[in-house]
């Protein structure tokens, strides 16, 4: 195989990749990504007193990773 060919290959690869999907989200792609915000801050002490107190418009209940502190 030709070099120029594999670099353009690689190159439409490169273009295709950056194109944003635009397909609609999921239930369980909005659930995943709520998920991963809470485990991320999930060792923050106001975002602890937010789940807990604050307004929350989610379905389901906030979870907590693997350094659990909620009691």
């Amino acid at each position: 195989m030709e070099p120029e060919q594999t670099i353009a290959e690689i190159e439409q690869l490169e273009r295709i990749f950056a194109m944003p999907d635009r397909r609609p989200l999921t239930e369980s792609d909005v659930a995943a990504a709520n998920r991963r915000h809470d485990e991320k801050l999930s060792h923050s002490p106001w975002f602890r007193l937010w789940q807990r107190y604050g307004i929350c418009c989610r379905t389901e209940t906030p979870t907590f990773g693997l350094g659990e502190v909620e009691s």
